[in-house]
């Protein structure tokens, strides 16, 4: 799509041409700030008010905070140590509070002088640093202060003045490299640019929306003097990113349906006919409504672009195979792009199987119907490749599964009429346009995801497609019972698990232990330099997330003694994958012991128990992914998720809410809610999505949907933009940021 060259934009500025190049530097590089624009667009993250104290109750761990508080108690100790042996070690122990809770704060040798000599009780203060645990109890060790004096003296009362103007305090997402009021004082030298920016919203859009101009809204969100003044300005600077955003999507809306595309209907009494034929069960109602939503639009003469959501095993693999055999009928070719060899693999079997016969086109006793369906992977022999590429430059082959290979420029299709994207979240918009190119005309596009989007999130991250939602599970699928174990708490509950797992293995069935990380990584030599170094906070770091390997071994000696235990990571090579899936799937392992490798697509019907350990190190959807692997037969399921996490924690409260609920759609309104937006829609791999400041996805709903009615109108009438400059160049800037991020990727 062309999008008109933006307009010079005096915004543009770098930031070292106006802050001086060590700031600029570190900003480029922390927090990804480059121009005047970028660091205008770094709002606050909220607000303190003079005279009221920060909520220390409410600390996260691990995250870099701002604390506005008062010191209650200042304590120096002297010790000993390999430095300083004859006890002139020097150690300040600082408590601060807001009425709400207490945090200690240590600094340590040459650092404790200034400290000691301006933190004194009663000074009021902000803090700067990450909060780590020490002896059970929160602690910023050196953090960076600046003091909040009432009586200060001329020259100082000035800058504070200056810095702090107004009755609210800004507090900027920061970095270790530097502290909030230091971003606050850059951002004080560049506002007077926020004059100059030029706005996207269309005049009548304002107006009729009653929103403050752009400039109004960048002063009013940086130096508010008011909290009506915020309200004002985020309410503002929503509608820039929704509807930015919109026009982007509506753009590219308008583009895709401009193309054209060849129809396929299927033949009467065709291959999808005779599959039909041969299901053993009947399609869902959900089954049967969305597949004729997406025969409709295989019909017509522009391409399909549509989204298949669905819960983990309510058949979407079906509902796509039944599209693919639809455009093979009509003399096309499908390809199916999956993010995985394990998962490509998996979905060749598992279509060779569905179809029988019917995927033995050109072979001895394949059906007359029948078409070839080959895989196409990186690692495959050059032989088979050699194979699959010619099956499908010659349309023997009228379905291939594969990987990122299939995007390779060697490869060549015949008639190339439908792509299905397996697990959307794991490609790019490029890596699909990519694909889509090798089309003699556009071909048609199914995305399917396991992941359930909130209405808000499709129409944000997905908004260049309609979207399709299987919300029924076939019949004969079994509920899963999901049960936290406090491993830290209750050990012999961790026991009993493992006496679970025996009793399925013993009633014939099979069981996954998932653990997050694989166990064979090379030590880093520089990081094992440091781990001698270790200072009293270091000690209370974070042991590494639990291994496979490890857990593998320590269960085939201890608690499933006996049981055939096998491994399975990513960086195993691929055949030896594929065997120990086959002999997994076969039955002949009794535990599979692996990393989320088996998150998709795997399908062990006689499966009935998975163990997730160190499950808090999971996001919420993935581990609603990962159960979906059990309960697919008729036996019942079991989850267990195991955690050394405290009761109160955060993540031990995610955990309960994924053992409450079967409800993906319910689980990632909470996942959503209890994340940052980016982390989600970065998901979506693409700059486009993360650059949401101020939208939340899920409070904004009434936002995001006005807005994109806004956007349609705008550019059916006038698809250049020709009458809005202002949107052009923040366009422009978007979809740069968004090709970067692409590019990044690589």
């Amino acid at each position: 799509m062309d999008l008109v060259p933006a307009l010079e934009e005096p915004l543009e500025r770098p930031l070292k041409s106006v802050l001086g190049p060590a700031t600029a530097k570190v900003m480029a590089e922390h927090l990804g700030l480059h121009t005047v624009g970028d660091l205008l667009h770094h709002y606050p993250r909220r607000y303190e008010e003079r005279g009221q104290l920060t909520h220390l109750a409410d600390l996260p761990m691990d995250e870099h905070v701002t604390v506005v508080a008062q010191v209650a108690d200042v304590r120096l100790h002297s010790f000993a140590s390999a430095k300083a042996p004859r006890g002139k070690g020097q150690r300040l122990e600082v408590t601060i509070t807001d009425g709400s809770g207490r945090l200690q704060l240590v600094f340590f040798g040459s650092g404790v002088h200034k400290p000691h000599k301006e933190l004194l009780p009663g000074t009021r203060a902000m803090f700067a640093g990450k909060v780590s645990v020490f002896n059970r109890r929160l602690q910023l060790a050196h953090p960076a202060y600046e003091l909040l004096r009432a009586d200060t003296d001329e020259a100082d009362a000035e800058e504070s003045v200056e810095t702090w103007a107004g009755a609210l305090i800004p507090l900027y997402p920061a970095t270790a490299k530097l502290e909030s009021w230091k971003i606050g004082k850059a951002i004080q030298t560049v506002l007077p640019h926020a004059q100059e920016a030029v706005d996207p919203l269309p005049d009548s859009l304002r107006g009729g929306r009653g929103l403050v101009p752009l400039p109004e809204a960048l002063l009013k969100i940086h130096r508010p003097h008011t909290k009506a003044d915020i309200a004002a300005a985020r309410t503002r600077l929503k509608w820039d990113e929704a509807f930015v955003l919109q026009v982007a999507l509506a753009r590219r809306r308008h583009a895709d349906a401009q193309l054209p595309a060849v129809p396929r209907r299927p033949a009467p009494d065709g291959l999808l006919t005779a599959f039909d034929a041969r299901l053993p069960f009947t399609l869902t109602e959900g089954q049967q409504k969305v597949s004729k939503e997406i025969f409709d639009d295989l019909a017509t003469d522009h391409p399909m672009h549509r989204l298949l959501q669905g819960e983990v095993g309510s058949g979407k693999t079906l509902v796509a195979l039944r599209a693919m055999l639809a455009v093979v009928d009509a003399g096309g070719q499908a390809a199916m792009l999956a993010p995985t060899e394990v998962l490509a693999q998996q979905h060749h079997r598992s279509i060779v199987e569905m179809m029988g016969d019917l995927a033995e086109g050109g072979m001895l006793g394949g059906s007359e119907q029948a078409t070839k369906v080959v895989l196409l992977t990186g690692s495959m022999g050059m032989a088979a490749r050699r194979q699959a590429l010619l099956d499908l430059v010659t349309a023997e082959a009228g379905i291939v599964i594969g990987t990122h290979a299939l995007i390779e420029d060697k490869v060549q299709f015949h008639d190339l009429g439908l792509v299905v994207v397996d697990e959307q979240h794991r490609f790019g918009v490029e890596q699909r346009d990519a694909l889509r190119g090798k089309g003699k005309q556009p071909p048609h596009l199914l995305v399917m995801t396991a992941t359930p989007i909130p209405r808000t999130v499709a129409m944000t991250v997905f908004g260049d497609l309609e979207t399709s939602v299987l919300d029924q599970l076939p019949a004969g699928r079994s509920p899963i019972a999901s049960h936290v174990v406090p491993a830290a708490d209750k050990p012999h509950f961790l026991a009993r698990a493992w006496e679970r797992v025996r009793e399925e293995v013993e009633g014939g069935h099979q069981a996954y232990v998932v653990c997050p990380r694989i166990g064979d990584e090379e030590e880093d030599p520089k990081k094992a330099g440091k781990a001698q170094r270790k200072s009293p906070e270091d000690e209370a770091e974070k042991r590494p997330p639990l291994a496979v390997v490890d857990i593998a071994e320590q269960l085939g000696k201890g608690p499933l003694q006996g049981l055939e235990v096998e491994v399975l990571h990513g960086r195993m090579p691929p055949d030896d994958k594929d065997a120990v899936m086959r002999r997994f799937a076969a039955g002949e392992t009794d535990v599979l012991v692996a990393t989320t490798v088996i998150e998709v697509g795997v399908n062990v019907p006689n499966a009935t128990a998975m163990v997730i350990m160190d499950a808090d190190r999971f996001g919420v959807s993935q581990l609603h992914q990962l159960r979906g692997r059990v309960g697919r037969g008729s036996a019942p399921g079991l989850c267990l998720l195991v955690s050394e996490m405290p009761e109160a924690s955060a993540a031990r409260q995610r955990l309960n809410a994924v053992a409450a609920t079967l409800d993906g759609f319910e689980l990632s309104r909470i996942d959503l809610e209890q994340r940052r937006e980016g982390d989600v829609l970065g998901q979506a791999q693409s700059g486009a999505r993360t650059s949401l400041r101020v939208l939340a996805v899920i409070e904004d709903e009434e936002v995001i949907a006005e807005a994109r009615e806004e956007a349609v109108a705008v550019v059916a009438a006038d698809p250049e933009l020709s009458a809005y400059p202002g949107l052009r160049t923040a366009l422009a800037a978007l979809l740069d940021e968004e090709r970067e991020q692409y590019l990044d990727k690589g």
